[in-house]
């Protein structure tokens, strides 16, 4: 997807942001309709897989005007990858998205090649893809997201104080989860879409083990699809179910979840109007 996609969004701005760790990002703000940072100052809602979820999303932010089920106001931040890195997205998304030590389930590189069986890749994308998976970097990326490009933000866009969000989908739930479970202290709300933990062996548990009984304090909504939880698909199966132990393990108050008519392709859209209806309704 070409940066120039923010031309076609209402109120979108788009900015590239090198890391210290030398990786370039593209970034797309979304403004509410109307916006006057000086007369208010709203949080800041992050979203991942820029390059992918920004059509999907973005255009959201007139749930705000909602006058049936108003959304509390936020700025949307999708975060995806600039220049070069753009085109490959789909596969810099596992070294950003993925806790270190993830181990890789059998039935996710079972379903890499079968996209190389079926022509969906080729064998250099899918042997590139899964490279990816062996140095992950989600500690590195999300100290990206809150120590530097939330600075630039909250300068550039006078956000509030509090209240700031985010979202992911697939491996961009799984990052969420891995963001919550570390308690980071900037976002209030997180919400995980179909969050892929894949395998039982996942850093996912491993962190909750070690929480014991303590809880973060952020609200985490999780959604899953039904076709993931109904579907033939062997990657798609452990997903929902690995999804609903650690629901069953989360069991509280501060946590919510909910079940969506969705594949896992279709699902993000649904999962992101999911999030912003349970955790940031007026």
């Amino acid at each position: 997807m070409s940066p120039m996609w923010h031309g076609c969004l209402a109120d979108t701005d788009y900015f590239e942001l090198r890391s210290s760790a030398g990786y370039d990002y593209g970034v797309w703000v979304t403004t509410p309709p109307g916006y006057d940072p000086a007369a208010t100052r709203v949080p800041a809602l992050y979203v991942l897989d820029g390059n992918w979820a920004v059509g999907l999303t973005a255009p959201l932010v007139v749930t705000q005007a909602d006058p049936m089920q108003p959304i509390q106001p936020y700025l949307q931040v999708s975060v995806g990858y600039a220049g070069e890195e753009a085109q490959h997205w789909s596969r810099l998304r596992n070294r950003d998205l993925v806790p270190p030590g993830e181990p890789v389930g059998q039935e996710f590189v079972a379903a890499v090649e079968m996209g190389v069986e079926t022509g969906r890749m080729t064998r250099q994308q899918a042997d590139a893809y899964l490279a990816e998976l062996r140095d992950t970097r989600a500690d590195a990326f999300l100290a990206f997201l809150t120590d530097e490009l939330h600075p630039r933000i909250e300068r550039d866009y006078r956000t509030a104080g509090s209240g700031h969000g985010l979202f992911g989908y697939s491996y961009g739930g799984l990052f969420s989860l891995y963001a919550w479970l570390s308690g980071c202290p900037l976002f209030e709300s997180i919400g995980a879409g179909s969050p892929g933990v894949v395998g039982e062996d996942s850093q996912i548990f491993a962190r909750l083990r070690e929480l014991g009984d303590d809880r973060p304090a952020a609200k985490l909504h999780v959604t899953v699809n039904e076709q993931e939880l109904f579907g033939d698909l062997a990657v798609y199966q452990n997903l929902a179910k690995n999804t609903a132990t650690l629901l069953h393990r989360l069991a509280s108050g501060a946590v919510t979840s909910e079940i969506l008519r969705e594949t896992h392709l279709t699902g993000l859209q649904a999962a992101f109007l999911s999030y912003l209806r349970t955790c940031r309704a007026q």
